[in-house]
């Protein structure tokens, strides 16, 4: 009964703990007023409406909604696991995990959904095998790349060309799969002379459940020499928000999917 409340992602769960705790979110519960409590119209909502509804039927008020929110996220905390993890020369006596083995073991037993940005990679094939491997093995499993689509500087070719050419050279040489992933680029690095913007992230969230940030992007050489850092934590809460950021930024057409091309 308590799911949709607990699978909020944390810091929308203290917004609602706090309104509730102050009276400012009281019976009957309604749409506008939990958008209002945690400062957004968020996927879910309703569910997490009708489960507030129903505690206060059983006779629990605010308060004790809010007390039972505290002591979640104060659970989750303390049982929050994260690992640093490391590419370069290691450090004797200090622990940290290797770069590429954590992003092999994310992609290579994700079991429902992989969300993957990379600003840069090289030699695609190699770089995706482990991840198309997985997708062609799993039949349900759900694929989206976030990449960087990069304007060489003086290059004054149409943003559509561009386009064309990366998703050409993308389906036909850098994909090894047999099954495709949704693919998203941003715009804005494609503009004429100085870009508006890149993207830039390097981000891995497999099955909602772990999150990878790191500064290595998708190359042998960030993976296993240069000196690169990252965070492999595994939270679901936070990964829902990572996963719920990124398809924002697809919702509002921020990202927007790479043209499905035919293999050359």
């Amino acid at each position: 009964m308590l799911e949709a409340l607990l699978n909020m992602p944390s810091h929308m769960q203290a917004r609602l703990a706090a309104s509730l705790r102050s009276g400012l979110l009281v019976p009957p519960y309604t749409v506008a007023a939990v958008a209002a409590a945690t400062g957004e119209r968020f996927a879910g909502i309703d569910d997490v409406v009708a489960r507030l509804e129903e505690l206060d039927r059983q006779g629990i008020p605010p308060a004790g909604v809010s007390l039972i929110l505290d002591a979640h996220q104060a659970v989750a905390a303390q049982a929050l696991r994260v690992d640093f993890v490391w590419s370069g020369p290691e450090v004797s006596g200090l622990h940290a995990r290797d770069t590429r083995r954590v992003y092999e073991e994310l992609l290579g037993t994700a079991t429902s959904s992989v969300w993957a940005s990379t600003c840069a990679f090289f030699d695609g094939p190699k770089a995706f095998e482990v991840l198309s491997k997985r997708m062609d093995a799993v039949e349900d499993l759900h694929v989206v790349l976030l990449l960087n689509i990069e304007r060489k500087w003086g290059d004054t070719t149409s943003a559509d060309e561009l386009v064309r050419r990366f998703a050409d050279r993308f389906w036909g040489v850098e994909w090894p799969g047999n099954r495709r992933p949704s693919v998203f680029y941003d715009p804005r690095s494609l503009e004429v002379g100085r870009p508006a913007g890149v993207l830039h992230a390097k981000a891995v969230v497999k099955d909602d459940e772990a999150v990878f940030v790191t500064s290595a992007n998708l190359t042998e050489a960030a993976l296993d020499r240069n000196i690169e850092t990252g965070l492999l934590v595994r939270d679901r809460a936070l990964a829902m928000t990572v996963v719920a950021h990124f398809r924002g930024l697809i919702d509002k057409g921020l990202l927007v999917p790479l043209p499905e091309i035919g293999r050359l």
